[in-house]
């Protein structure tokens, strides 16, 4: 049955990486403005952008123009970028690992401190630490992303100077630069994610420790710490994949936000640059590539809650 559902989903892949090609590719040809006037700046004519336009092939019909992106994209070629004349891929590769590290620093702390929160605050309901816990998450659910990572940057790289301003350094020049470097952009990323789990995590582990099992167990005498570790945690912890899927999905958009913030050379700022000289071809390629993540980490958060509940199998 668990085959049945993973060949379910990565048909339902099909459509949905049709559908998001055709999409990436017209939203970036609705952009106003010629991209050929954008890259010859000063020195565009009318006789210089059009003959641009042509080496371009932006003269072509457009479902021309679409259909020779999606035979390269199906070869795994996403183009050659009009800024600097790199393949779009070396452009992605350059700046993934930025953004990569951010998304995964974020999800740490997401993932670590929102099920910390929404246990501990389920454990403790009604008392003081279910009510800190409130408050902490409402601010965190309500406070930006960007707003929060400059509070952090202010407190703790420029008055304090705990931290580096500088948030980004190879980790093959200085393991240790590398990891300082993180932790405000994680924290800056993950902290929305942290607070909408705690929430939800408090709310499955109430239902959890009110189930008739728990029930029965507490009748029979086993202790509170068995109960709570071997059994409510790990029923309480189904329901919480797909809000963990969720929030790893919104990182992704927040690392675009995020590194601007702390001046990360990811993929989300090559983004923005790519869009401000409209180079189409490496705006198409990074969101691609985008749209791609999204739909994978959906598919793994599909067959894990599967996994971990058969029920939600096919028949």
């Amino acid at each position: 049955m668990l085959g049945r559902l993973v060949g379910l989903r990565l048909l339902g892949v099909v459509p949905q990486l049709a559908l998001v090609s055709a999409l990436v590719f017209a939203l970036t040809y609705l952009v106003p403005g010629s991209p050929a006037a954008v890259l010859l700046g000063s020195r565009a004519t009318p006789e210089g952008i059009a003959a641009l336009e042509a080496r371009l092939g932006l003269d072509r019909p457009v479902w021309v123009q679409f259909q020779d992106w999606v035979s390269g994209v199906a070869r795994g070629d996403l183009g050659t970028s009009w800024y600097g004349g790199r393949e779009v891929t070396d452009v992605i590769g350059q700046h993934l690992l930025p953004t990569v590290c951010l998304i995964v620093g974020g999800t740490i702390v997401a993932v670590t401190l929102g099920l910390s929160a929404g246990v501990l605050a389920a454990l403790r309901q009604g008392g003081i630490v279910d009510r800190v816990v409130g408050v902490i998450t409402a601010a965190g659910i309500a406070v930006p992303s960007f707003w929060l990572g400059l509070l952090l940057l202010s407190l703790f790289a420029v008055q304090l100077g705990w931290l580096p301003v500088l948030s980004w350094t190879p980790p093959d020049r200085d393991l240790g630069a590398w990891a300082r470097g993180l932790v405000l952009p994680s924290l800056a990323a993950g902290a929305a994610g942290a607070a909408i789990i705690a929430r939800h995590s408090r709310s499955a582990m109430l239902e959890a420790l009110e189930a008739p099992y728990v029930q029965t167990l507490r009748a029979i005498g086993t202790p509170r710490r068995t109960i709570v570790l071997r059994y409510a945690i790990k029923n309480a912890m189904t329901p919480i994949l797909t809000v963990v899927a969720f929030q790893v999905s919104t990182l992704i958009a927040a690392s675009f936000v995020i590194e601007q913030v702390f001046t990360m050379p990811g993929i989300g700022s090559e983004l923005i640059n790519a869009v401000a000289r409209k180079d189409i071809p490496v705006v198409q390629g990074i969101t691609l590539v985008v749209a791609l993540a999204v739909i994978v980490i959906y598919l793994v958060a599909d067959i894990g809650y599967a996994i971990v509940n058969p029920r939600a199998r096919p028949q």
